[in-house]
């Protein structure tokens, strides 16, 4: 048999020719704009969705049997997900810190401006505060920052800690975080570290969770080595995403002795429930919590030391009634299980009670540090306000070219290298079964079908009619979706599926074209897009970027599923009209990719896909660039790494791919 060859048609401008000028744009716009299910009911349906794939921590019956178990969690999690896609020559290189000197001494205590290098190229800063006389080995607390987005390492409530750490006899290193202090970058829109930035790795195919760990285990290396330090007495404490990267740490590395995260978690049960506890992104990273939650990593401190601090009210996230019973009651059989109950401890703060780390937290922390570091107790902080430093005096200093995710990401992408499409028939039937196979465990492809199609409306006059659809899936999720069609063309007329970026409100001359062309047209919006997102954009909403990292992070893909509806919808019409192979019109980046996806996983379903505004290649991603928020689907683990424009429209054959780029650049905001 000889194979169709591949066409993939580049046009700058094909001016539309209307055949039979027999629907109306201003009503038809009328149809097309009004939305067909609220954005309330598109978000519960992705809660009832994600809700039962999260974990549950269920407790042995002997303490050996979780020994095992977080043994396997952990390794797992470090091998299969935090370095998936990391170089092991970045991932096992020794740290590397360079010490910049001291600053002038304190009452008691002593501190040293350091800069470490995370991964080559991007380096980061830290201060060191040492008591002023270091007799033996003594124990050591890494404390890490939350989204103190301006000052950094700079906040008040860290510096008094880690003087108070200091003059206590305790070795205390704090660390600048990601976006913060010196890391931050307002006046970088597109390149600075915003931590949604850092999904350009998952793009490339590094998992971005990977650069954060990475950036606070340095400092547990750096404090492990120090000559002075006694390893087997290590701490760690933070609040916010400090607090997530202490129980991250803590859970992973048992090098961690004793841990105290602040307000900075919680079980994926409650992220589901209210957005507002998701954090960013590399505390719902790719893949993270597929059989996994929160929970788990909490028991995986088992018996070692562990405080957990959140507030009553806090005004950010993570309110104590709302998190215990998942991270604290479901854990507390674990460390009964190693008879270190008493170990595990719990403390809801009520003054102020919002998101802080202020007086009662930090006393709190100290009482703990103090039980298990084998000191003795301490019950006050010693009063240090005249000792806080300003920023400018914290500050250590960067290079001048340090990298960004963006640049990191960038240098990683450059060199992405993907086995040559074959070129001949034979080669290209064995080579297309595993590249189809990759491409479905990349976006996690789940064929679904749907289950009904829920006629909401429907019109029939002036020569056109119309009926609207909420379109149900066997998996519970639903798209939105109107069919039209001229009255005077047959039933048998061939049908475009119609997919546009900015929903079917936005398809008016494209429906009105394939109509006027004597055709029948299903424009849909499958979920993300126009009437099936959970957002409200009048209010700058963030949850579809939020409600496709949580399906990320549970091991599905938002690309994946787009796919399947868009693939299950055009099933369910060729059924009951079986005379044509459907084309497929999009219009926008997020739709091509969802688009050629759709054909490459499924060959014969298209006889042509046609895209508008679309581009050449998926590095137009890294280069424009485009931001995580304006196409959060298109930011799936590996997808770079693996596939490009031209690989997903060679696996579509025979499908003719037509790509329209006519001067309007695709947005990237």
């Amino acid at each position: 048999m000889r194979l169709k060859p591949l066409i993939v048609l580049f046009w700058f401008f094909l001016p539309a020719t209307c055949v039979f000028a027999q629907s109306d744009p201003e009503r038809l716009a009328g149809i097309l704009e009004k939305r067909l299910q609220a954005p309330s009911d598109v978000a519960f349906q992705l809660r009832e969705y994600l809700m039962p794939k999260v974990a549950k921590l269920n407790p042995p019956a002997e303490a050996a049997q979780w020994t095992a178990e977080e043994q396997r969690l952990r390794k797992h999690l470090m091998e299969d997900v935090v370095f998936h896609g990391w170089p092991a020559e970045w991932v096992n290189a020794p740290p590397k810190f360079e010490d910049l000197g001291l600053m002038t001494p304190g009452n008691g205590y002593r501190m040293r401006k350091l800069r470490y290098e995370i991964v080559p190229g991007f380096w980061s800063t830290a201060i060191l505060y040492e008591p002023e006389e270091m007799k033996g080995k003594i124990p050591a607390i890494l404390n890490v920052n939350g989204h103190e987005y301006t000052i950094g390492k700079a906040a008040e409530y860290k510096q008094k800690r880690c003087i108070n750490f200091a003059k206590r006899g305790i070795l205390a290193l704090s660390l600048e975080w990601l976006e913060c202090g010196e890391l931050s970058h307002p006046e970088k829109e597109y390149d600075g570290n915003h931590h949604w930035h850092a999904a350009y790795l998952d793009f490339v195919g590094a998992n971005a969770v990977g650069l954060f760990y990475l950036a606070m285990r340095r400092g547990l290396d750096y404090l492990y080595e120090h000559p002075n330090v006694d390893s087997s007495r290590l701490g760690v404490t933070g609040l916010s995403g400090g607090g997530w990267q202490t129980i991250t740490l803590s859970a992973l590395d048992e090098r961690v002795s004793v841990a105290v995260p602040v307000a900075g978690y919680a079980s994926m049960v409650s992220e589901i429930e209210r957005l507002s506890d998701t954090g960013d992104i590399e505390q719902i990273p790719a893949d993270f919590f597929a059989g996994v939650d929160n929970a788990h990593l909490t028991a995986m401190r088992a018996p070692r030391p562990t405080l957990l601090i959140f507030d009553a009210e806090d005004d950010c996230c993570f309110r104590a009634p709302l998190v215990k019973p998942y991270v604290f009651d479901q854990v507390q059989p674990i460390f009964k299980l190693y008879s270190m109950a008493d170990a595990f401890q719990f403390h809801e703060n009520a003054d102020p009670g919002t998101h802080n780390y202020q007086l009662d937290n930090r006393l709190q922390a100290y009482h703990f540090f103090a039980k298990y570091f084998h000191l003795p107790p301490i019950e006050n902080e010693i009063p240090v306000d005249a000792e806080i430093k300003s920023y400018d005096e914290l500050v250590v200093g960067l290079p001048k070219d340090n990298l960004t995710f963006l640049g990191l990401a960038r240098k990683l992408g450059a060199e992405v290298n993907r086995q040559p499409s074959p070129s001949t028939a034979l080669g290209a039937t064995d080579w297309a079964a595993p590249e189809r196979k990759k491409l479905q465990a990349v976006v996690r492809y789940n064929p679904t079908t749907l289950k009904h199609p829920w006629a909401i409306a429907n019109t029939k006059s002036k020569g056109v009619e119309t009926r609207s659809y909420r379109l149900e899936f066997a998996n519970g999720l639903s798209a939105a979706g109107i069919w039209v069609k001229a009255m005077t063309a047959p039933d048998s007329a061939p049908l475009t599926i119609v997919l546009d970026d900015k929903g079917k409100k936005s398809a008016l001359a494209t429906v009105s074209d394939r109509v006027n062309r004597g055709e029948q047209v299903l424009a849909i919006d499958p979920l993300f897009f126009g009437d099936s997102t959970p957002d409200q954009p009048e209010f700058d909403s963030q949850e579809p970027e939020y409600f496709i990292q949580l399906l990320a992070t549970l091991g599905d893909r938002g690309l994946g599923i787009e796919a399947a509806q868009l693939v299950a919808s055009t099933q369910w019409w060729q059924r009951a009209a079986p005379w044509h192979a459907a084309r497929l019109e999009c219009t926008g980046i997020r739709s091509q990719v969802v688009g050629l996806v759709a054909a490459a996983l499924e060959p014969a379903l298209f006889s042509e896909v046609r895209v508008n505004q679309g581009m050449r290649s998926l590095n137009y991603i890294l280069e424009a660039p485009v931001t995580h928020r304006a196409a959060p689907d298109l930011f799936c683990l590996d997808l770079y790494k693996e596939f490009d424009v031209d690989r997903l429209a060679a696996l579509a054959q025979p499908t003719m791919i037509t790509i329209k780029e006519d001067g309007e650049a695709p947005p990237t905001k």
